[in-house]
């Protein structure tokens, strides 16, 4: 059997002070009102299985109102092992254990990778360039552990130049040295996240066509230093370095690293219109559906086993082919978790199989 979650624990997490959930190896559906803490027993799964949350919260946001301490715990079992994987919140500090070893955020990734789909990610065509960079960051750093360094190294190294951008004596000397080294992780970021949007692009445009067969839907990399694909890792980093010797009066002007993968753009298109500026709303939510659906199978090709597909309130915000769609990858081996104010919006195949659990109901 491939590894699964079995079992999830939270204390003074969240909205909760006591909650055990014992999910069904196939579909489970958290249903209940609004604000009953459905979206924070997601979040805990999320951050037990990927090391980070979508709602990016301090420490403290984690501690129940009125506890000093908060506690998340997942058991995970397959493949003839057994992994207990337990999140502590304290002081101000999140720490993790993994078989009761202290681990940093990475010790947690990849065992069980998780895809969440959530009402924020709907608007993830028609919001800047940065949502739609870091989603492609952080499925990959769930994917490789080299990914997840190089993200890692490259913001700091931003951050860090940047800085001496904003000193009011520019050492053009260490300037220079940190253009090289940024130059260098940058470079190696590009050939990764291109690589991995390959993926990607292939599994969208199989995904998308099943929900809009009549539409052509496209997937590109836009970097600041031109073309990657078919260039080395040398080429991409001279360039880097060129384009940071001739913007350097702008920089330092503006006091930022103005070329780099962080200023690079994803760009869909919708039979080769920009689907940003063009796309419906339908069309515009298909395409992150598409994605989502994407991040499974691409999940599946390079770990071997699928993820733990979280899916947070998403139901209410599709239509019924699309709901359709995504439920569709359930059926299909895939341990899924959802939330949900209605059961109405699930198929009386989808509920059968399922296992149902009612949140904030005494």
């Amino acid at each position: 059997m491939a590894m699964q979650l079995t079992h999830l624990t939270v204390r003074d997490f969240r909205s909760f002070e006591a909650y055990d959930l014992d999910p069904s190896p196939a579909t489970t559906i958290l249903v209940g009102r609004n604000a009953v803490g459905k979206t924070n027993l997601v979040e805990a799964l999320q951050l037990l299985t990927a090391g980070q949350s979508f709602r990016r919260p301090a420490p403290r946001d984690l501690v129940r109102e009125g506890a000093r301490a908060a506690m998340a715990a997942a058991r995970l079992e397959g493949e003839g092992r057994v992994v207990d994987i337990r999140l502590d919140v304290t002081g101000g500090k999140r720490s993790f254990k993994r078989n009761g070893k202290g681990v940093a955020a990475a010790g947690v990734r990849g065992i069980v990778p998780s895809v969440l789909f959530c009402p924020d990610h709907l608007d993830m065509v028609k919001r800047s360039a940065r949502v739609r960079r870091e989603a492609l960051d952080d499925f990959g750093m769930q994917l490789n552990e080299q990914y997840a360094k190089l993200v890692s190294a490259y913001a700091r190294s931003v951050e860090q130049r940047n800085a001496l951008l904003k000193e009011p004596v520019l050492d053009t000397g260490l300037l220079e040295a940190w253009d090289e080294s940024i130059a260098l992780t940058g470079a190696a970021l590009l050939q990764h996240r291109c690589a991995l949007l390959d993926r990607v692009r292939a599994h969208m445009a199989e995904a998308y066509a099943t929900i809009a067969p009549h539409e052509e839907i496209g997937v590109a990399y836009e970097a600041t230093v031109g073309p990657v694909e078919g260039a080395s890792r040398e080429e991409l980093a001279d360039r880097l370095v060129e384009a940071f010797r001739a913007r350097r009066e702008e920089e330092r002007r503006r006091g930022m690293t103005l070329t780099g993968p962080h200023r690079d753009e994803i760009v869909f298109t919708i039979d080769g219109r920009d689907a940003r500026a063009f796309g419906s709303q339908g069309q515009q939510r298909s395409v992150v559906l598409a994605w989502k659906m994407a991040e499974v199978r691409v999940t599946r090709d390079i770990l071997g086993r699928y993820p733990l597909l979280l899916l947070d309130d998403v139901m209410s915000e599709l239509d019924a082919s699309r709901r359709d769609a995504i439920m569709g990858i359930a059926e299909r081996s895939v341990q899924t978790v959802v939330t949900t104010t209605n059961l109405g919006y699930f198929s009386h195949e989808v509920l059968d199989g399922a296992k149902v659990v009612r949140i904030g109901d005494e």
